[in-house]
């Protein structure tokens, strides 16, 4: 029987737990998830969504009969959830229940993680050092936090990122070749697993304006990113999958050619120049993937949303879209 996937619902303050569980009663249809956060609450608003649900101890007790289980991560007082606002104790559940996500999959019990938005300031807050879900996974796993990927996957725009939560002044000092080629075999290895033989052009764009212009404006276009782009079509990284590699190119002719359908995916440089153009093409359809771990691991491409939780909304398509994600990359039939 396949594994269930695994769910960190986030931060219990924000609308992660209220968009899990509408995306398990919407988009689970007949997979089965384990789901880890305040068990109490998450029953309750399983048992209102129309979802039977059984509490389980730990992802080593969900039975090959329990299509939906939540795993508790400790109980949070209601003043500290109603606040809608980045505490300790909210920061503190968030990461516990990460990391169960994470034990379950490298135990074998869940095959993919699914995790919810959650707030930095909250789990360093609870006093760890954290800047971001992406890093902490890698580092769960015994990984560098640039030995993964993140790459966002939405229906217009598929991009990966060379460097990630870092500051502007010093992300010229991390575009080096091997952040570009492993950006550049993460986001293809991605593609090819969603759209195996599928031909495949992939852009790889400049850290400076018009990519450098010749080097007026910058030589990392020159010193790195072009050196590097020109070893990767050489080396063949695919394995015979048909990939067109194009490179260095000025950012916003990339992008404007991947809302127009002609460019399948993009390598950016830093974590805004995609982010950005992410989130203005498919906002609420892309899905933040974590690649190079030894799982899968997809997540909304939105934060936690305090205001929202306050006011008893929250839109769910993007905690859909992640699940879907997740099942589409590990179905027996991707790559």
């Amino acid at each position: 029987m396949t594994r269930p996937l695994a769910i960190a619902v986030g931060d219990a303050a924000g609308i992660g737990p209220r968009v899990s569980v509408e995306a398990v009663a919407r988009a689970l249809e007949s997979d089965r998830a384990i789901l880890f956060g305040d068990a109490s609450r998450l029953l309750v608003a399983l048992g209102n969504a129309g979802v039977d649900a059984v509490r389980v101890a730990s992802a080593a007790d969900v039975g090959p009969r329990d299509r939906v289980a939540v795993v508790d991560v400790g109980a949070i007082a209601d003043e500290v959830i109603e606040a809608h606002a980045p505490s300790a104790p909210i920061g503190r559940a968030s990461l516990v229940a990460l990391d169960r996500a994470i034990d379950a999959v490298v135990g074998g019990h869940a095959r993919a993680i699914v995790t919810g938005p959650v707030s930095k300031e909250a789990i360093v807050a609870a006093g760890h050092a954290f800047i971001g879900q992406t890093e902490h996974l890698a580092r769960r796993l015994g990984l560098a936090d640039d030995d993964v990927t993140m790459l966002f996957l939405g229906p217009r725009l598929r991009v990966g990122l060379v460097t990630t939560h870092l500051a502007i002044a010093d992300v010229p000092r991390h575009v080096d070749a091997r952040r570009v080629e492993r950006t550049i075999r993460h986001l293809g290895e991605a593609l090819i697993r969603l759209r195996p033989g599928a031909p495949i052009r992939m852009d790889v764009v400049g850290l400076n304006p018009h990519a450098g212009e010749a080097g007026l404006f910058g030589r990392e276009e020159i010193d790195v990113v072009g050196p590097t782009c020109e070893s990767m079509r050489a080396c063949g990284p695919f394995d015979g999958n048909p990939i067109t590699l194009i490179g260095p190119r000025a950012s916003e002719a990339s992008f404007r050619e991947a809302a127009a359908g002609k460019v399948d995916a993009v390598v950016a440089m830093f974590h805004d120049q995609a982010t950005i153009a992410s989130k203005l093409l498919d906002w609420g359809d892309a899905v933040n993937v974590t690649w190079g771990l030894p799982f899968v691991r997809t997540s909304v491409d939105h934060g936690v949303a305090y205001d929202a939780a306050r006011a008893g909304v929250g839109d769910a398509d993007g905690m859909i879209a992640a699940l879907r994600m997740a099942v589409a990359l590990t179905s027996p039939g991707a790559g």
